[in-house]
């Protein structure tokens, strides 16, 4: 994995030049992936299944593949996380029988992420969440989505408690929280809000990704929780102006 060149024009912001995707085969995931290795990061792509991955990961020779699932513990995502400069962990469970794959995944599988990257020393961390995941707070208890999204294993509830041990963990943080999640192209401007102040609205995958990557060479989004979705009213604006103007309580 090449690091980028000194005459690269944005070399000098980019501090972060190799990146671990957790979850780089799901849907997102893999746009992270793409973004990541069109702005010229080397990339890690953690993944349950190799051969998947490389089936459906691009050929570059700035991608590495290594199997890592976030629920198998600490020690062996130690392994898959040392040497990168940066996480960004956009897993996801799967739907199954399993009542408590939700809380294995979405909970204490960032958490172990989270833990392997103190021990491993990367000190950047990028996480999409959800809006809605603090909706008992913002009186949301009967917004169809927060219940919906919760009668799947306490989906929201899971996403909460790994977010607020990445608070506490010392490593430097944005969690994006995205809407209601498309496949499609982008149909409108990213509108970025504070934490907890968005209960509606969806916004495309690519948008998400595009919003993670930003995240990791815009200083202005250190230790920000940052809620998203598309409208198309919106004004288009700058990524890192967005990032700028959120307030962190």
């Amino acid at each position: 994995m090449n690091e980028a060149s000194a005459s690269s024009p944005d070399a000098e912001e980019k501090k972060t030049t190799t990146v671990f995707v957790a979850g780089s085969t799901g849907r997102t995931g893999k746009l992270v992936v793409e973004k990541l290795l069109a702005k010229g990061f080397g990339v890690v792509a953690g993944t349950t299944d190799v051969s998947r991955a490389r089936g459906s990961l691009p050929q570059d020779p700035n991608l590495q593949l290594v199997r890592a699932d976030v629920t198998e513990g600490v020690d062996k995502l130690v392994e898959a996380v040392r040497g990168v400069d940066a996480v960004v962990c956009a897993t996801g469970f799967r739907r199954s029988f399993d009542p408590f794959a939700p809380w294995k995944v979405d909970n204490f599988g960032t958490v172990n992420l989270v833990e392997a990257c103190r021990k491993a020393g990367v000190a950047r961390f990028v996480l999409v969440s959800s809006i809605l995941v603090n909706g008992a707070a913002m009186g949301q208890l009967l917004n169809p989505a927060y219940i919906v999204l919760n009668l799947l294993g306490l989906t929201l509830v899971a996403k909460l408690q790994a977010e607020n041990h990445i608070r506490k963990s010392g490593i430097d943080y944005t969690i994006v929280r995205p809407g209601g999640l498309t496949d499609q192209p982008p149909t409108g401007n990213i509108v970025m809000e504070p934490e907890d102040t968005l209960y509606s609205g969806s916004i495309s995958r690519s948008q998400v990704a595009e919003v993670a990557v930003e995240a990791l060479v815009c200083p202005e989004s250190s230790y920000k929780v940052v809620e998203i979705i598309a409208r198309t009213d919106a004004p288009n604006r700058s990524l890192k102006d967005m990032y700028a103007a959120i307030k962190q309580n």
